[in-house]
């Protein structure tokens, strides 16, 4: 039998890996806010996780609700149309007509209504899955923001007065854009989670934008880190 466990995401490992990666940075940048803003990360991937274990369970109470209501409707509809007297010989063409567009259009509004009520235990999760990819999305731009300063090619004799300060070594600043990267990833990896539960091809579309930010963020970021390596390996050979 082959083994499914390395075929989907673990809620629990990528919760353990940013709650280990807080501490990493915490160890490493003590009281910084980056290390703050990783601890925030993890918040908001616990919160996911329990989103989508929401959206993954079948709101019965809704369905029943919206069972009840839709079974009003259709009896509704059966019982008009039990009442409906017609006297033989008095119908014209014309008449026959109007009962069948108005029979037409009670169709289309049932069903409309129908189909509303079933999509509406969709369209909630939706709304759920939706905010919390729009937060991810706002963390993966708070991490960027942490490591837009962080140029490795600015030369400190050349600082102005609103310069950004120089105080990371060139180690310190590679570990630290790593760190960026690495949460980067992870962002990634919790709106990911979300594909898991659910096939809404709108849900889909977020998360894909989701994982193309921070892939692309991250990108920027390696690119910094390997002008530092650069920079390094010249300055050995001298």
């Amino acid at each position: 039998m082959v083994s499914m466990y390395y075929r989907e995401l673990k809620s629990r490992k990528v919760l353990e890996t940013i709650q280990t990666l807080q501490l990493r940075v915490s160890d490493r940048f003590a009281d910084s806010s980056l290390s703050r803003v990783c601890a925030e990360l993890h918040t908001a991937a616990v919160e996911s996780t329990e989103k989508i274990e929401r959206i993954s369970r079948p709101n019965y109470l809704l369905r029943i609700i919206v069972g009840v209501i839709i079974a009003g409707v259709l009896l509704g509809a059966v019982y008009s149309l039990s009442n409906l007297k017609l006297t033989d010989g008095q119908l014209t063409v014309a008449d026959i007509l109007t009962l069948s567009e108005a029979f037409l259009n009670d169709v289309i509004l049932i069903g409309a209504a129908v189909f509303f009520l079933i999509s509406i235990e969709n369209r909630i999760n939706r709304r759920l899955a939706l905010n919390d990819l729009h937060e991810l999305r706002s963390i993966a731009h708070v991490i960027d923001m942490h490591q837009l300063t962080k140029d490795p090619s600015r030369q400190p004799r050349r600082n102005t007065r609103y310069s950004p300060s120089d105080e990371l070594t060139p180690f310190e600043l590679t570990r630290y854009l790593e760190y960026c990267s690495e949460m980067l990833a992870l962002t990634g990896k919790v709106a990911a989670l979300y594909a898991q539960s659910t096939d809404d091809a709108v849900i889909i579309e977020a998360i894909n934008e989701v994982e193309d930010l921070t892939t692309g963020l991250s990108q920027k970021v390696w690119q910094k880190i390997m002008i530092i390596d650069k920079y390094t390996s010249d300055a050995e050979e001298e």
